[in-house]
């Protein structure tokens, strides 16, 4: 794996890098940016942390939807999970991060964007690691779905109640920061009341 630095002459964070590639963004314990590297080469059985995002999206029957990830995927193909998750690049706000990569894998817009909790996970499967601080962010469906099948296999959408029931089941097959941030944001009131005024 190769790490780019950044350069230190200058306030912003300036990358050196080939030009074009999609990059993750390396952190310390603390969330201060260290360098960048090639998502493709990032996950591996000692992945670095690094920063990225989980979005829980509802329709205006208070539903959540659920993607179950591609098969074409390197981390958990065919896994069940929140609506969108990814990674954000260099000086790009969560609102923001979420909205590309909502219209990236889903095809669709967001609007409501709220960031709810931070959240710091590690979880390996099948040899790869997920190693990152990955703040939980909900937002409003404002369009038509239109997978990418490069990202996404399927979709269902269910209610927060059914939902809280169906993580509970023995031998389910969701993510387990999916499961994590579902126990985070129930405990949350902040998410409550957003849930509510939907």
């Amino acid at each position: 794996m190769k790490l780019y630095k950044h350069s230190q002459q200058t306030n912003n964070m300036k990358q050196i890098t080939e030009p074009e590639y999609e990059y993750v963004i390396l952190i310390d314990e603390n969330n201060n940016e260290i360098g960048t590297a090639k998502k493709s080469e990032i996950h591996q059985k000692k992945t670095p942390l690094h920063r990225a995002f989980s979005c829980f999206i509802f329709n205006n029957k208070k539903e959540l939807l659920l993607q179950q990830r591609a098969k074409c995927k390197k981390t958990w193909p065919l896994v069940w999970s929140n609506s969108v998750c990814g990674h954000p690049k260099l000086n790009e706000t969560n609102e923001n991060t979420v909205k590309r990569r909502s219209l990236d894998e889903l095809g669709c817009k967001v609007k409501n964007v709220k960031e709810i909790s931070p959240f710091r996970y590690k979880a390996s499967r099948e040899g790869v690691m997920e190693n990152e601080i990955c703040p939980i962010l909900i937002a409003e469906i404002d369009s038509e779905l239109n997978l990418n099948p490069e990202e996404v296999e399927n979709t269902k959408w269910i209610t927060w109640e059914n939902w809280l029931k169906e993580i509970k089941k023995e031998n389910n097959d969701y993510s387990i920061w999916c499961i994590e941030e579902t126990q985070i944001l129930n405990k949350n009131q902040d998410f409550k009341n957003y849930l509510n005024s939907i």
